[in-house]
């Protein structure tokens, strides 16, 4: 039997390995100066801190060492957005992976796990916004010279969490339940096929329903919409079982164009560790 440690592991695997998924990182498909064995690498890499937060550890160092070993490899950021959402899964899974339960883990974040979470960005660059004029000196690319803001102002990490909400799908996990992520989980588990074709249909799913907040930060609103009215239409016309090239082409388009719906891909991720945890789906 598996740890929570080790299936967090293999989610990131089975995630990276899924394909086709728009824009991203896949078996059949790298990006200009980041590719599949990176990812293999980051999982490979997170594994330790993934231990840490399964043994009882705090979540925010418990995040930071994920990151830390994460990052050592050299293709930069590869799954920072999925191990902010995987490590509090697996620190619930220590007593019951419940919507309920995951909930007071987050609520219950210190302003300790919020230096954890902005040392994090020493380690690895991660694409965000500009903050808030007002925002600016908790700026998480600063990384750990924020954290003496942090402290003054008292914020925990669901504190940061909830005022990132806006622009980003992983904070809006946090503060809702985790609730896509959970129905990603029913949805790898009510699919048929191999684990990394459905992994590849519910990213597709997710992408089709809502704007991925990482294109809008990257590429604008009006880009991401279009995205998602594009999966809606592949979604409606069940392309991944009837017209599969479709599909395929336009994975590459994404991936040509820089288009990366990276935040869905952490939610797939995140869905993928539940079901597995749940022993609801196996490999």
């Amino acid at each position: 039997m598996r740890t929570p440690a080790q299936n967090a592991h293999l989610a990131l695997l089975l995630e990276v390995a899924g394909t086709p998924k728009p824009g991203n990182v896949d078996r059949h498909r790298d990006l200009e100066d980041l590719r599949f064995e990176h990812f293999l690498a980051g999982a490979v890499g997170a594994q330790r801190g993934l231990e840490q937060a399964a043994n009882g550890g705090a979540v925010g160092p418990a995040f930071e060492r994920s990151v830390e070993g994460m990052a050592a490899q050299g293709g930069g950021n590869t799954q920072f957005g999925a191990l902010l959402l995987l490590v509090p899964l697996v620190r619930a899974a220590a007593d019951d992976l419940s919507q309920p339960v995951v909930e007071a883990i987050c609520e219950d974040t210190t302003v300790a796990d919020a230096a954890g979470f902005y040392r994090a960005f020493d380690h690895v660059d991660v694409f965000v916004g500009d903050p808030p004029a007002e925002m600016e000196p908790l700026d998480v690319r600063r990384g750990s010279d924020a954290v003496s803001a942090l402290e003054e102002r008292g914020l925990t990490l669901f504190d940061v969490m909830g005022q990132s909400v806006p622009g980003d799908d992983v904070a809006r996990e946090w503060v809702r339940g985790f609730e896509r992520s959970f129905t990603a989980a029913e949805r790898l588990v009510g699919a048929d096929g191999p684990l990394t074709e459905r992994a590849a249909a519910v990213f597709l799913s997710l992408l089709a329903e809502r704007p991925d907040t990482l294109v809008a930060t990257r590429s604008g609103e009006a880009v991401a919409q279009k995205v998602t009215e594009r999966a809606n239409e592949l979604i409606e016309r069940n392309a991944l079982e009837t017209d599969r090239e479709t599909v395929e082409r336009f994975a590459d388009e994404l991936v040509e164009r820089g288009v990366n719906p990276g935040t869905t891909a952490d939610i797939t991720a995140a869905g993928l560790f539940i079901a597995l945890e749940r022993g609801a789906i196996s490999v």
